[in-house]
């Protein structure tokens, strides 16, 4: 009596959680008991391997094709009260943990509880609210043009589900400069990484953790404090820091007014001109500004406004002078009504 209530409570255990590795178990026990009983019932037809097989599945799903069926009684009476409601609980359970795992993932990517398995992404830290919410806006916007598109990801500490659920990823994590956490949201993959918290203090804590995690990928800080960009260019001098400019836009109104406009527009996506940047190919050949300057305007209605030697974008240059030169892999900036696409950078230099 003890022995079956142990093997009672084992079964119990394992049946009742729907594991997958017990519902294969039960499949083969079904098809073996089924394929038993069909044969001591003289059902020849259905008991070789291929027809037994099809004939199986097709009737356990509920199909029913009708082209093999039992001929004897005993065959019909097995296939009546066993073969059937036996394959149709299976059937059952088979959906049911089916639609349970994909309800699951579901849940896991809604509350940023999923592992993500990405690179080249644009990573996301940080949660400001509508802030928020219109820099994601922005991103999928630029993204659009591009012909390669990356995935963006935002990753949060706040105590919320993913608010563009279908558009980006979205991770959950207890902390940003825990390597569990944000290996979740493969931060030493990522592509770009953007860092804007309420907290400048968490800011820097966070650039930190990432320049260590992640030295190649672009990264950009939004400070509110300036007196802190210059903290964490001291110790990371690669990352592009930018510091709140809206008192200097109200400054600067003041006495050249529309320059809060004129700056609005440039940094938009929605209508009018923007400011873009390029890096040039490998295979470029050396262009003074004065060539880039004329042909920008003349071939692509674009102008030249700047130029990051290297692509350092701390080194950046504005308005050089004509015969300044640039080359390979410098990174320039222009103002267009549009990302310029397939340049002819013979062209620009002719």
């Amino acid at each position: 009596m003890a022995s079956w209530t142990k093997l009672r409570r084992l079964m119990l255990r394992h049946f009742s959680e729907s594991r997958w590795y017990t519902i294969v178990l039960i499949t083969l026990i079904y098809a073996l008991m089924s394929w038993s009983l069909l044969s001591a019932a003289g059902e020849q037809a259905l008991i070789s391997q291929v027809e037994f097989v099809y004939w199986l599945a097709v009737t356990a799903s509920t199909v029913g094709y009708g082209d093999l069926s039992p001929v004897t009684t005993a065959g019909k009476v097995i296939v009546a009260l066993f073969v059937i409601p036996v394959g149709l609980s299976i059937f059952a359970m088979v959906i049911g943990r089916i639609a349970a795992w994909v309800s699951d993932q579901w849940k896991k990517g809604l509350t940023g509880m999923k592992t993500l398995h990405i690179n080249n992404h644009i990573l996301v830290i940080g949660w400001n609210e509508k802030k928020t919410m219109l820099l994601l806006d922005l991103l999928l916007k630029e993204r659009a043009d591009l012909a390669v598109k990356p995935d963006i990801v935002l990753c949060v500490k706040a105590d919320i589900n993913n608010p563009l659920p279908g558009q980006i990823e979205f991770i959950h994590v207890e902390s940003f400069n825990n390597d569990n956490d944000m290996d979740r949201a493969c931060v030493a993959d990522a592509g770009v990484i953007l860092i804007d918290n309420p907290s400048d203090d968490v800011t820097l804590t966070t650039a930190l953790y990432c320049t260590k995690r992640n030295p190649d990928a672009h990264q950009v800080a939004y400070f509110s404090d300036d007196s802190l960009v210059s903290l964490l260019q001291t110790h990371c001098p690669n990352v592009e820091c930018t510091p709140s400019v809206a008192v200097e836009m109200l400054a600067k109104s003041v006495f050249d007014p529309g320059s809060s406009m004129l700056h609005h527009d440039l940094i938009s996506v929605d209508a009018g001109q923007a400011q873009f940047s390029v890096a040039l190919p490998e295979d470029c050949d050396t262009l003074t500004v004065g060539q880039l300057f004329i042909n920008m305007k003349k071939h692509y209605d674009a102008i030249f406004i700047g130029f990051a030697p290297g692509g350092v974008y701390k080194n950046m240059v504005v308005n050089p002078d004509s015969a300044v030169t640039v080359s390979a892999n410098d990174t320039i900036f222009y103002i267009a009504s549009a990302r310029m696409t397939d340049i002819d950078w013979q062209k620009l230099g002719s």
